[in-house]
């Protein structure tokens, strides 16, 4: 059915559920160790991540970590995106660093052969990337741990993918306004990107920031495939309240759905699908019900053995 043939219907359905396949697009959110690990209690996924993707219209699917890569590849070929959350586990040895290395390398490998299907990294997950894009250890320390900032786009940002949709109001109050919270003590400066030929050649920087003392990168998005970082969090504006930097504002959640949409219609255009509806019911977070929290920096998490 071409466009011209479609009702008000069919073109409600196309965008709102992304493909006709399945009917509707589901992202993955990898999980990870927590701290101090009790049963039924190995691993999480904040609430946050989960309602981020979901207001713009997917459904999440948890990607638990320590699974078989037989369980990773058939996940991926049933998933439409996947997005690698920050946190605090280790990005060089960890069931986080193994299931991202894994879904990477397999984006990387369909994104080759035409198979569309984007990742995405926030902070920790922004840190992933760059480590598994260079193979090396390239990040340094510094004083970013609370603070919100506005961004400092660089001349890549015009053409970006990431940014083309968003109103110019908006993209002025992000250079402008302190609407992208930081909560990460390490960073890729972007003396070290500068000076990495793997980085440069995969990732161009659209934007950087500034501690005081160093400069680094903030938002990046890859030349050739649908990869995508944010060092800062997009996902807190609207549904984070634990700390006081966190921003609140409506330009800074207006920002938080862009960046939501965006992602989710880059899902929208893979055509993967789960082998049977069962199948599919039985992965979702829906399975799964969020715990509030008293002491962490969360509202709320998810739980996984």
């Amino acid at each position: 059915m071409s466009k011209e043939q479609e009702g008000p219907e069919d073109r409600t359905l196309r965008n709102t559920c992304g493909h006709w396949m399945n009917g509707r697009s589901a992202k993955c959110v990898l999980a990870q160790e927590v701290s101090k690990p009790s049963p039924g209690r190995n691993s999480y996924i904040a609430a946050s991540y989960v309602k981020f993707v979901e207001s713009a219209g997917a459904r999440v699917v948890p990607v638990k970590i320590n699974q078989s890569t037989e369980e990773y590849e058939t996940l991926f070929s049933s998933i439409n995106g996947v997005l690698f959350p920050g946190g605090a586990a280790s990005i060089y040895s960890s069931g986080y660093q193994r299931a991202a290395q894994f879904f990477l390398e397999a984006a990387i490998e369909a994104n080759k052969k035409g198979n569309y299907f984007p990742v995405w990294g926030t902070c920790l997950g922004l840190e992933e990337l760059m480590y598994l894009i260079s193979g090396e250890r390239i990040l340094s320390r510094t004083n970013t741990s609370g603070i919100a900032m506005p961004l400092n786009f660089t001349n890549e940002i015009n053409g970006s993918r990431m940014f083309k949709e968003f109103p110019d109001k908006l993209m002025e109050a992000l250079s402008s306004e302190a609407i992208t919270d930081n909560s990460h003590k390490w960073s890729v400066t972007t003396s070290t990107y500068d000076s990495n030929d793997k980085l440069k050649k995969f990732f161009k920087v659209l934007s950087t920031n500034n501690d005081g003392r160093t400069e680094f990168i903030s938002t990046v998005e890859a030349y050739d495939y649908p990869i995508y970082g944010t060092q800062w969090h997009p996902e807190k504006n609207p549904f984070e309240w634990r700390k006081s930097h966190y921003p609140h504002s409506p330009s800074a959640v207006r920002m938080t759905f862009y960046m939501a949409e965006f992602f989710v219609n880059e899902a929208r255009k893979n055509v993967h699908k789960f082998a049977s509806k069962e199948d599919e019911t039985g992965r979702m977070i829906y399975n799964y019900h969020p715990v509030s929290t008293n002491t962490s920096i969360f509202e709320q998490v998810y739980y996984f053995d």
